[in-house]
């Protein structure tokens, strides 16, 4: 019979935490009210904190919430990719199954990445999105299950966890902003060296103001002396209390450790080592029960009972008598599924298992790979491999452990797993020299390599060569974000290839070596794609060399379009067809169909960009219909068709969000402010800019949102707040590899800030700096506005003493530039016209004649700002003309009142003090004074609604939370509040169902006919 201290080394009495306690129970109830938290739970080893998450974890499921755990699982000193996650999915799955299954509803097989039971993760190319695509959808599948009811996800044991694991840890702590969530992690403050890979992840969340941050403290003796007469159901000798408490120093497992051996009677002559300590029960243990522990120390976190029966190689009847010596001994305990055993803490796993001979270790993990090998189902299927490959290993076998290496990293691939994927192609190629020849033999790069194409041998009969790793190796590394490693890894291949003629592979490095040293900021790529395509030029067609060509078009397109481009686009579409490599054919369609636009081809390039994008779309190739959901709507704003834009534009962030491509949606938020902004929906554009910023990924597309954000508010009077959006998207885009598309808009912003600050000469240099560097061809629409604002600063300052040195040379460099640029669509013939009539305006001689044509141009054109300014200016000619006429006058006072009616609704104040001067100058009134301004027709419009107020009313109307609001409208639940405080002021209501009665008396919503409320 077991004794009761023998079952009661843990205090049933939770001592102390008062503070942390509160703070938890202070999440919890944050997040019932529908804000997500955030926590860290540090503290040494066996300070208490897995005590402090089961007392925290089922107090919350006393209040009704559902509570998930998971814990990071160590093998050897292998950490399994996402485990504390797919454990934790794993209990959601088993607490709430229906409603997993419709959160998971379109994205099983990407999610199955993590919950291998979800079903089949899709094959096909790995990217740069891959891993971020995944994060987002388990992001959204949390808050989604969170939606209607309060979840905790706690993670223990940060401090072994997979780079994977803290990258996707770190991806839900910065972006969860709605569902009643809870995410609680914990690790060992202790084990944190100053190398240790968790403590860049630490900082970083530190910097994160919704990350909340626990540090436990030792207990002082008061609370070491209640925890002793908790695990002794009796009060203790006070001597006892301070012996405990000093050789503890206050340490919750030493005091238990401590309290059991004293009570005992196995403390006399105890040594002062915490590992001897920790081993004076085992070793009290019978001698089986010591082998056993020995045993399950090395197998990892958790042994499966079959496993450890096939590895102890005991009678059944004495294993059971040898766990239960261990368990009553509170040494085990039964694993929460109660399929294996565990030790009962980390520590003591940690001693035995440093108390074995390095013999002793290699034959025990030899008799675990050997058992896991006669029988694969001992484990779950998805440790299965890993952890075969982390035996074999440790068991210092290299011909059994290269094969089940390069299937653990084959597996973390498909896991979007590529750190652990590098560690392991990194393990592999340590163990290839090793390997015996006849075993290596027989792997193929068809088994092993995704990344790495054919290069003029067929990979399913070719034996694996050392090169192919490297290969591998590269592709995870620039997936992982480790770049430096994988730029020195395509250093070694391209030395090794100096011996070996080998063209299409190093043609293929030299592709890797480019993209890595663009996302090192070392350079733009070009030298080592022009290697490439010298490399491939005069050889037969490869998906190798269609990929170079489809890669240096690409190049091409951004930085130098024109004929060349146009010719290696059509070459490469032409060998990805010859070859079969569809979706390099379809990138490479996407890329032509955008240079035949450039090139002035408008409707073919826009056909053939469509047709690519269709086919993309039925065939599931996912990356290339998201491109070219970024680049078709470019390309018809390019040619001045905004509204077309938009409408795809709405599709595509509705496309992206689904398959979580979050720069390509960035990119498409960016587009779509763009587009708004030309449209005069000024309000939506500033949110799109903000989503670019706040959904981007890479730093480009988040420069797109803060570029996006500054062109609204320079037009808006915000000349401040321009110019530091100005500095971000600097910052964001860098100076390594500067394109037309990011420095011309760039410059023109800059521009219309140094000429609300006066500084009319920086101006100059910022347009002539812009100028040298080259409007390419398909580039002017960006060179257009910025010979706009130059003309218009110019103009501007044509009164200026300062201004006047340098002026004419400065005229003349612009009306030099305007000759140049092409005008191949109506909105920039208009812009010439513009252009023109501001450089007459700076020389003094624009009369109303130079301005008529221009606002003929603009009223055939849905640029309402536009339209407005050049309306200003046509009214200031008709003014000042000599001599002037009642009807001039009377036309300038239509003028002025259209554009600053336009001004008004956009909050475009410079516009319309500009109108107010000019109205005051001239005396005129800017409103009708004959007759009382008519009612408006529309409600919504009498009570100030903007329109996206209006939709934002019709949602709440309809029932919406905040959360579905931004759903539906693609803005953020924050913004969605914004505008719901703004409607019950406007509507001088004090809550929602006020606000929705107010919107049906007065009929502003009709009902649809899918139960919702409709537009009238």
């Amino acid at each position: 019979m077991l004794s009761a201290v023998e079952t009661r080394s843990v205090s049933p009495v939770f001592v102390g935490r008062t503070a942390e306690l509160n703070t938890l129970q202070d999440a919890l109830a944050r997040a019932t009210a529908g804000e997500p938290q955030a926590l860290l739970v540090g503290g040494e080893a066996g300070v208490g904190k897995s005590r402090l998450i089961e007392e925290f974890a089922a107090a919350a499921a006393r209040e009704g919430a559902v509570v998930a755990i998971g814990g990071c699982v160590e093998i050897g000193a292998d950490g399994l990719p996402f485990a504390p996650f797919s454990t934790a999915l794993r209990a959601l799955r088993r607490e709430l199954p229906a409603e997993l299954a419709a959160a998971a509803d379109g994205q099983e097989g990407e999610l199955s990445r993590l919950l291998p039971e979800l079903g089949e993760a899709p094959s096909g190319r790995h990217d740069e999105e891959g891993m971020a695509r995944l994060f987002e959808l388990t992001a959204r599948l949390l808050e989604r299950v969170a939606a209607d009811r309060t979840v905790v996800v706690a993670l223990e044991d940060l401090h072994w966890a997979d780079t994977s694991t803290r990258h996707l840890l770190a991806y839900l702590f910065r972006t969860l902003h709605t569902g009643r969530l809870v995410v609680l992690a914990s690790y060992r403050s202790d084990d944190i060296h100053r190398r240790h890979p968790l403590r860049p992840l630490l900082a970083e969340l530190d910097r994160v103001r919704t990350v909340r941050r626990i540090e436990l403290a030792r207990f002082n003796r008061a609370e070491v002396a209640r925890q002793i007469a908790g695990i002794l159901a009796t009060e203790p000798d006070p001597a006892q209390v301070d012996d405990i408490f000093e050789r503890s120093d206050g340490n919750a497992f030493f005091v238990e450790e401590l309290a059991v051996a004293a009570h005992e009677g196995c403390c006399t002559g105890l040594t002062d080592s915490l590992r001897d300590l920790l081993l004076v029960r085992v070793e009290a243990l019978p001698e089986s029960a010591q082998r056993v522990a020995r045993i399950v120390a090395e197998g990892g976190s958790t042994v499966e009972y079959r496993l450890l029966a096939a590895v102890a190689r005991l009678a059944e009847d004495d294993l059971i008598e040898a766990l239960r010596a261990a368990v009553g001994a509170n040494l085990l305990l039964a694993a929460p599924g109660g399929d294996g055993y565990r030790f009962r803490h980390s520590l003591v796993r940690e001693a035995v298992s440093d108390d074995l001979l390095p013999g002793e270790r290699s034959r025990l993990n030899r008799r675990y790979a050997e058992a896991l090998e006669a029988d694969p189902t001992l484990v779950p299927a998805d440790e299965r491999v890993m952890r075969l490959a982390s035996y074999w290993y440790h068991a210092h076998d290299p011909a059994k452990a290269l094969p089940a290496v390069l299937d653990a990293s084959a597996a973390a691939r498909r896991r979007h797993a590529y750190a652990e994927q590098l560690g392991l192609l990194e393990r592999a190629m340590e163990l290839w020299d090793s390997t015996p020849e006849d075993v290596r033999a027989t792997l193929r790069p068809a088994d092993y390599t995704e990344g790495y194409p054919p290069c003029g041998c067929d990979p399913a009969t070719t034996p694996l060569r050392h090169l192919d790793l490297l290969a591998e190796a590269a592709v995870a590394g620039r997936l992982c974000g480790e770049r430096e490693r994988a730029l020195k890894i395509t250093k070694r291949a391209l030395r090794l290839l100096e011996d070996d003629a080998d063209p299409l592979r190093a043609a293929w490095f030299w592709t890797q070596r480019s993209r890595l040293v663009q996302a090192l900021a070392r350079g733009d790529g070009w030298r080592e794609l022009g290697i490439a395509q010298d490399l491939v030029r005069g050889l037969p067609p490869s998906e190798v060399h269609a990929g170079v060509l489809t890669l240096a078009a690409n190049w091409s397109m951004l930085h130098e379009p024109g004929p060349d481009a146009l010719a290696a686009a059509e070459r490469a579409v032409e060998y990805a067809r010859m070859v079969g490599a569809r979706e390099i054919e379809l990138n490479a369609r996407v890329t032509l169909g955008g240079l035949v636009v450039d090139s002035g081809d408008h409707e073919a390039g826009l056909t053939q960009t469509r047709e690519a994008m269709d086919e993309a779309l039925a065939e599931g190739v996912t990356q290339v219909a998201g491109r070219a959901y970024v680049n078709l709507p470019s390309e018809l704003e390019s040619v001045g068709r905004s509204r077309e834009a938009v409408a795809l534009l709405r599709e595509g962030v509705a496309y992206t969000r689904k398959y979580g491509q979050l720069d390509a949606e960035a990119w498409i938020w960016g587009n779509l402010s763009d587009s708004l902004y030309a449209l005069g929906d000024w309000e939506e554009s500033a949110e799109a800019a903000a989503n670019a910023l706040r959904r981007g990924q890479s730093a480009k597309a988040q420069g797109m949102g803060a570029m996006c954000l500054a062109h609204v508010a320079l037009s808006r009077g915000d000349v401040a707040e321009a110019h530091r959006q100005l500095r971000a998207a600097h910052a964001y885009f860098g100076s390594h590899d500067p394109v037309a598309q990011e420095r011309l808009p760039l410059a023109r912003i800059a521009v219309g800030v140094a000429a609300a600050e006066g500084r009319i000469l920086d101006l100059r240099e910022q347009v002539i700096e812009a100028l040298d560097a080259g409007v390419p061809l398909g580039t002017h629409r960006y060179g257009w506005p910025l010979l706009l604002a130059a003309a218009t600063a110019e103009a501007d300052a044509r009164t200026l003493p300062a201004a006047a040195p340098g002026r004419e040379e400065f005229l003349e460099r612009l009306f030099t530039t305007v000759r140049t640029l092409t005008t191949d669509a109506p909105i920039w013939l208009a812009h010439e016209q513009w252009v023109r009539a501001e450089l007459h305006r700076a020389e003094g001689t624009a009369t109303a004649d130079t301005w008529s044509p221009v606002v003929t141009a603009f009223e055939q054109l849905e640029r309402p700002y536009d339209l407005a300014r050049v309306r200003h200016r046509l009214a200031e000619a008709l003014l000042w003309a000599t001599p002037g006429t009642d009807d001039d006058r009377d036309r300038a006072t239509e003028l002025l009142r259209l554009a600053h009616a336009v001004a008004e609704h956009l909050g475009a104040r410079p516009l319309a003090d500009a109108t107010t001067r000019l109205a005051q100058r001239a005396r005129l009134t800017l409103r009708h004074t004959s007759d009382p301004a008519p009612a408006p027709t529309d409600p919504a419009t009498a009570l100030g609604l903007t329109t996206r107020e209006r939709d934002v009313l019709r949602l709440v109307s309809a029932g919406r939370t905040n959360r579905q609001i931004a759903e539906e409208l693609f803005i953020s639940p924050k913004t969605a509040s914004v505008h719901v405080s703004n409607i019950l002021a406007k509507l001088s209501v004090s809550g929602r169902g006020e606000a929705a009665a107010v919107a049906h008396r007065l009929g502003l919503f009709a009902s649809g006919s899918d139960g919702r409320m409709a537009t009238r």
